[in-house]
C-alpha cells in the first residue's frame, strides 16, 4: 500500500497542535488544537478541510489529563471522521522542535540518539524543547513503527558563516556555554524562500533574497543561493527587530543598569524584555492591528511605535543588501507581513536607492501570494503566506525519500 499521509505535531507545554496532510497535493486534510492540557477545562478544536476550505469546524470541551491523552483524542477524532483510516496508514510523523543547537543542521530521523541530543539543548530553549520532546516521546509510544522526523526552527540558519553567528565575547563562552547566534523562524524562512523561487520561475540556488517574517515575533533573514547567511534573532528570539512584546536590539548594558536602578532581579528584567517591551512597551498594545488603529486616531505613542518598528526593519534590509551584494527579491510573511498594506508601504518607502519600489495601489487578498512591486522595480517584492506545518511535512517526506 502506498502511504500518502503525514501528520505534523507541534507540542507546547499545555497545548498540542497538529495537521494532517495528503502529500499527493499536498493538501491539508485536517487541523487541530488541544488546549489547557492537564486541566479539567481542556478544549479540542478540529477543522476538517476539503479542497482548501473548512468542511467541518468542531469544538469539544473535555478534560485532557496529559499529552498522551491529547494525542489519543486527536487520533481518535481523525479516525472517527474518516480522515485517517488507521495509524498504520501514516507515511510519517513530523515534529516541530524549536532548538537544535549545533547538533542539527537539517531535519533528522528520530531515534534514541536524536532524543538525547534534543534533551542536551534544553538549556538553550528551556520553555520549548522539553514540551517538544514530550510530544516526540508520547507519539513514539502511541504510534510504534511509524517513522518520525524532527524539524528544527534553528536548522535553516546553521549555514551562517562564523562572522555572522559569533559574538565578540570571550571565545570560551562559545566553546563552553554555546553562546552564539542561532536564529529562529527557520522553517518559515525556508518555506517562503522556496515559494518565492517558484513564483519567480527561477532556481532557488540562483537567487539572493531577504525574507521578513513579521508577526508577534519578528525576524529577517539574508538568503544567498538558497542558504541563510545571516538572521536577526540571536542566541534567543529576543534579539533583532522590534516585536509585539520583545525589545529586539538594545544596548547590552541596559539590563544591568535598570536592575541596579530599579532594584530588579535579572529574572525580572528578562521577563520585562520578553513580555513587556516591544510594541507593548512603547504604546501599551502588542497587537499591530490595534497599534495601527490607535495611530490612525492620532495617538502619538502608537505612531512612534510604528515608526520605530519600520525603521528597524529598514536598517536590517540595508545591512543585508550590503552583505548579499545583489538583491533579487524581498519577501513579506507572518501575520503582519501578509496582511498589513500600511506596514509594507512604510517599510519600502525610501528604499528606491536599493532597487526596492513598491506599488502602493496593490492590495493583495489576505491569504494569497502576490507581487507588490512596481513594474519597473529592479527588486521583486512578494507577499507569501507562510505555512510552517506544510514545510515540516515536505521536509519530513524528503528525509524518508533520502533513506529509500
Amino acid at each position: 500500500m502506498h502511504k500518502t499521509q503525514i501528520l505534523v505535531i507541534n507540542s507546547g507545554s499545555s497545548s498540542l497542535k497538529y495537521q494532517l496532510f495528503d502529500m499527493r497535493g499536498p493538501e491539508t486534510l485536517a487541523t487541530g488544537l488541544l488546549e489547557k492540557i492537564g486541566s479539567p477545562e481542556g478544549v479540542h478544536h478540529l477543522k476538517i478541510m476539503h479542497h482548501g476550505k473548512v468542511h467541518l469546524d468542531l469544538k469539544v470541551d473535555l478534560p485532557i489529563a496529559d499529552h498522551e491523552e491529547a494525542l489519543s483524542q486527536a487520533l481518535s477524532q481523525l479516525r472517527d471522521h474518516q480522515i485517517l483510516k488507521d495509524i498504520s496508514t501514516l507515511m510519517a510523523i513530523g515534529h516541530r522542535v524549536v532548538h537544535g543547537g549545533e547538533y542539527f543542521k537539517a531535519p533528522t530521523l528520530i531515534n534514541e540518539q536524536t532524543q538525547e541530543a534534543i534533551r542536551a539543548t534544553i538549556p538553550l530553549a528551556p520553555l520549548h524543547n522539553p514540551a517538544n520532546l514530550t510530544g516526540i516521546e508520547v507519539t513514539s509510544g502511541l504510534c510504534p513503527g511509524i517513522p518520525q522526523v524532527a524539524v528544527f526552527d534553528t536548522a535553516f540558519h546553521q549555514s551562517m558563516p562564523p562572522q555572522a553567528y559569533l559574538y565578540a565575547l570571550p571565545y570560551d563562552w562559545y566553546q563552553t556555554h554555546r553562546v552564539r547566534r542561532y536564529g529562529f523562524h527557520g522553517t518559515s524562512h525556508a518555506y517562503v524562500a522556496n515559494r518565492a523561487a517558484t513564483l519567480l520561475g527561477r532556481p532557488l540556488e540562483s537567487l539572493n533574497l531577504i525574507s521578513l517574517h513579521l508577526g508577534n515575533g519578528c525576524s529577517i533573514s539574508a538568503i544567498e543561493s538558497g542558504q541563510s547567511i545571516d538572521t536577526s534573532m540571536g542566541m534567543t528570539p529576543l534579539e533583532g527587530l522590534v516585536m509585539g512584546t520583545r525589545c529586539g536590539d538594545i544596548d547590552p548594558s541596559i539590563p544591568a543598569y535598570i536592575a541596579e536602578q530599579a532594584g530588579l532581579s535579572t529574572h525580572d528584567v528578562n521577563q520585562i524584555l520578553n513580555k513587556e517591551s516591544g510594541l507593548k512597551g512603547l504604546c501599551e498594545v502588542s497587537d499591530m492591528r490595534e497599534v495601527l488603529r490607535l495611530a490612525n486616531k492620532g495617538n502619538h505613542r502608537a505612531i512612534e511605535a510604528i515608526d520605530l518598528f519600520c525603521y528597524r526593519i529598514k536598517k536590517y534590509i540595508g545591512a543585508y543588501t550590503a552583505i548579499l551584494g545583489r538583491l533579487d527579491a524581498v519577501i513579506f510573511t507572518g501575520g503582519i507581513g501578509e496582511n498589513s498594506n500600511e506596514i509594507r508601504r512604510q517599510v519600502c518607502r525610501g528604499l528606491e536607492g536599493l532597487g526596492i519600489q513598491i506599488d502602493e495601489n496593490i492590495r493583495p487578498v489576505p491569504g494569497t501570494e502576490s507581487f507588490i512591486n512596481a513594474k519597473d522595480s529592479p527588486v521583486s517584492l512578494l507577499v507569501v503566506p507562510t505555512n510552517e506545518e506544510l514545510e515540516i511535512a515536505i521536509q519530513t517526506r524528503a528525509i524518508l525519500s533520502s533513506l529509500d
